[in-house]
């Protein structure tokens, strides 16, 4: 079931979570209207990163018709300048943007799916790119991830490709030169990779998408760049697109995979081993290409969007903190978005987004209108000493259990508020022991929708989510 967040933008008198007044750019959503920016001819893909020194993210967009890559600056405050553009090769269909040299600036490797290679462009150290050195991969290449693979602190890359049924690994020398080493088997039609630590032991392994199998492609690193026999876990239909981040908060990072096809998405918690258990799906828009993960709400757990390429708007899935994604969140964006990219775009410490649109040539920027409050207590800053965990079950009705640790002695309170910041209830104000404690908090006369509730210690407070489905 989904709930649309039908937002009114007020202050949320809740001290990690604030969000402005901003009814006529709210859009009905986390973020303000989309602001849209020239690219070249049929933006394709979009990466995020710091490309010319200066501390905030820029970006890097692969076009597919104009064969070429467009960097737009970030003037510091979450707007661009106009674009300028580097050749590459073929139809370039995925970038991705790393210190490829150890020279501190970062670099780009972009795949080209009808050249059947990959161009890496060294940053001169200013934002600017030089003439791109390529190198040959398999057929149609369609995604590629820049990570170290081999343990040796330098970036490698690992190439999809879609018609070998299999996946390049390129080991860097150390100075950006890369050579071949290895092409290892996936399902059928590989279209992207991610790279990210499945199994705990600290080495980078990799999830791929594959797109005419119907299922996403598991292949876990020996710890020297070589990888074992891919495990495949059934998927929707169409598999396009594939991330990886701790979804229910067990440390270990679970899959998250985009269906063309069926129009879903599909979850994988991780069993704390690498294996994963049976996906579970939920509906998002008109043919899904792209997903990404980032703590859109500020709530301490990792949410889910979507770019829905046919609606021509993003779903944003809002996590419990259970690894289960109820609420549902659409934005319009551009024409066709076949990309997007998560990351803090206005310096302001929370997570916006950037959406690559193919037919109306251009850039979606959108900033998140939550603010986390920074210098302020968040879930990733407060002391060990007190923990406000997740409300169970969440969702809930009409009863669920909220559980708190301090480990002195101290005056608490807990209190309920609704998404427009007024307290509904205090459950708590009074001194407790150093401990474990747990209330029930009973919502029979309210109705359905989000709330917060609110851990009160000293001059420290921790806030979550909760949803009420009636």
């Amino acid at each position: 079931m989904h709930i649309s967040k039908s937002f009114t933008f007020a202050l949320i008198l809740l001290s990690m979570i604030v969000v402005p007044i901003n009814q006529a750019a709210a859009q009905d959503s986390l973020f303000a209207s989309p602001v849209n920016y020239g690219a070249g001819t049929s933006p394709y893909s979009v990466f995020a990163n710091d490309l010319d020194g200066d501390g905030d993210n820029d970006l890097a967009v692969a076009n597919w018709d104009s064969d070429d890559v467009s960097i737009l600056h970030n003037n510091s405050d979450g707007t661009f300048q106009a674009a300028v553009n580097y050749a590459v090769g073929d139809r370039p269909v995925s970038v991705f943007a790393a210190d490829l040299d150890g020279n501190n600036s970062n670099d780009l490797a972009v795949c080209n799916i009808i050249s059947n290679n990959v161009s890496v462009l060294f940053n001169n150290g200013d934002g600017s790119f030089q003439t791109p050195v390529n190198y040959e991969a398999g057929q149609d290449p369609n995604s590629v991830a820049a990570v170290d693979l081999d343990g040796d602190g330098d970036i490698d890359l690992a190439v999809t490709d879609e018609f070998s049924d299999s996946i390049s690994v390129f080991r860097n020398s150390g100075d950006g030169i890369f050579q071949a080493v290895g092409i290892f088997e996936t399902g059928d039609g590989p279209y992207s990779v991610f790279a990210i630590d499945l199994d705990g032991d600290n080495d980078n392994d990799l999830a791929i998408a594959n797109k005419y199998s119907d299922d996403v492609s598991v292949l876990h690193n020996d710890g020297d760049g070589t990888f074992q026999t891919a495990v495949n876990y059934e998927a929707g239909n169409g598999p396009n697109s594939v991330c990886a981040d701790d979804l229910d908060g067990d440390s270990y990072n679970d899959l998250i995979v985009a269906n063309t096809g069926s129009n879903n998405i599909s979850v994988f918690i991780n069993n704390g081993n690498g294996t994963f258990q049976a996906a579970v799906n939920y509906d998002v828009g008109n043919r899904p290409v792209s997903v990404v993960t980032a703590d859109f709400d500020s709530d301490g757990n990792n949410d889910i969007a979507v770019a829905n390429k046919f609606s021509n708007n993003i779903s944003v899935l809002l996590n419990t903190g259970f690894g289960t994604f109820p609420e549902e969140i659409n934005c319009e964006v551009g024409t066709r978005p076949n990309s997007l990219f998560a990351a803090d775009l206005n310096s302001d410490g929370s997570s916006d987004l950037a959406v690559a649109n193919t037919n109306s040539g251009d850039v979606s920027i959108l900033i998140n209108l939550i603010q986390t409050g920074i210098g302020e207590s968040s879930d990733k800053v407060l002391p060990e000493n007190i923990r406000l965990s997740p409300n169970y079950p969440n969702p809930f009705n009409p009863t669920t259990t909220i559980s708190f640790t301090i480990e002195r002695s101290h005056f608490v309170t807990l209190d309920i508020y609704d998404l427009l910041g007024r307290k509904i209830l205090t459950l708590i104000e009074e001194d407790r022991q150093a401990g474990l404690h747990s209330v029930s908090f009973n919502a029979l006369g309210l109705s359905s929708g989000v709330y917060y509730y609110r851990l009160n210690v000293g001059d420290i407070s921790q806030s979550r989510r909760m949803v009420l489905i009636k």
